[in-house]
C-alpha cells in the first residue's frame, strides 16, 4: 500500500488533512507527521514514504527548503493557504498543491493524480508537459480578479486550539505581542498582527478602524463620541467601545 507523511506546523491542519486523506484514499497509510521542514527531511530519510505532503510556510526550514533536500526520494505535494506559492511549488518538482483549509472535491483531484503517478511512472517529457499544463492553468487562476479571503482563524483558548469561522468574529484587537479574537461567546488569541489580517480578510466584511483594530461590519451597532471628541464604535452585545483613528473616520461618513 502507498505510504505518506504530513508536514505542517499547525496541528489542526495536520489532523484535517489526515482525515480528508483517509476519506478520499483509505488505502493510503500515513506513517508519520512532522511539525517543520527539518523533521520532514528526517522522516523521509527514516521511513522512505511514497508521498510527502509539505506545508510551504513553516518555522525554521520551510517546505520549499525541505523539498530541495528531499529531492526525488519522495513525491512532493505542497500544502498552502496562498495560490501564489504554487508556481514555485511546481518548479520545485511537486506533483500537485493543495490549498488549506482542505476541500474534499479538490483533494479528490489530487488523489486521482497521485494514484495515476504511482501506478504509471511517467517519463520526464510527459511529467514536464503535465507540470507545464498545470502551471498554465494556475497562472490563469492567479491572474483572475477573484480574491480568496480567509475563511477560518486558528486561535488559542488556554491550551486548546480552535478553528473559528471569520463571520463569527466580532473584532480583532492587537497589543504588542498578541491579537485578541473576540466572538459573541469567547475570546481567543493569535500571534498574527492586525496589519497582516487586514490584507487577508474580506475588506467588505472587516473594516480596519485603528492600526490595532479590525471590526466586523455586521457587528457594528453604532458610533458615538466621548468627552475628548474621540469616535468610538459600539459593538452589538459587547461592552467594549472601539476607538476609531482619524485616518479611518471616512468609513463612517455614510452612517
Amino acid at each position: 500500500m502507498p505510504t505518506a507523511i504530513i508536514a505542517d506546523d499547525e496541528r489542526l491542519m495536520r489532523e484535517q488533512l489526515r482525515m480528508r486523506l483517509q476519506e478520499a484514499w483509505p488505502e493510503l497509510q500515513i506513517v508519520g507527521e512532522a511539525k517543520n521542514g527539518e523533521e520532514a527531511v528526517q522522516l523521509v530519510g527514516e521511513l522512505n514514504p511514497d508521498l510527502t505532503f509539505l506545508d510551504i510556510r513553516m518555522p525554521g526550514k520551510t517546505g520549499m527548503e525541505a523539498a530541495r533536500e528531499i529531492g526525488e526520494r519522495s513525491q512532493i505535494v505542497f500544502v498552502t493557504a496562498y495560490d501564489q506559492y504554487a508556481v514555485e511549488a511546481f518548479e520545485r518538482g511537486a506533483i500537485d498543491y493543495v490549498l488549506k483549509p482542505t476541500e474534499p472535491d479538490r483533494l479528490k483531484v489530487t488523489v486521482d493524480r497521485l494514484k495515476e503517478r504511482l501506478e504509471k511512472p511517467q517519463v520526464a517529457g510527459s511529467v514536464n508537459d503535465s507540470v507545464s499544463a498545470m502551471l498554465s492553468q494556475l497562472a490563469e487562476k492567479i491572474a483572475a480578479p477573484k480574491q480568496k479571503h480567509l475563511q477560518w482563524i486558528q486561535a488559542s483558548i488556554g491550551q486548546d486550539l480552535r478553528m473559528i469561522p471569520v463571520e463569527e468574529i466580532l473584532f480583532f484587537r492587537s497589543d504588542e505581542k498578541y491579537t485578541a479574537v473576540q466572538t459573541a461567546a469567547f475570546e481567543a488569541l493569535i500571534r498574527k498582527p492586525v496589519r497582516d489580517l487586514a490584507e487577508e480578510l474580506d475588506p467588505s466584511l472587516f473594516w480596519q478602524i485603528h492600526r490595532a483594530t479590525l471590526v466586523n461590519v455586521n457587528a457594528i451597532e453604532g458610533v458615538t463620541r466621548d468627552i475628548r471628541g474621540r469616535h468610538l464604535v459600539l459593538v452589538k452585545g459587547r461592552p467594549e467601545k472601539l476607538e476609531v483613528s482619524r485616518s479611518f473616520l471616512h468609513l463612517f461618513k455614510q452612517m
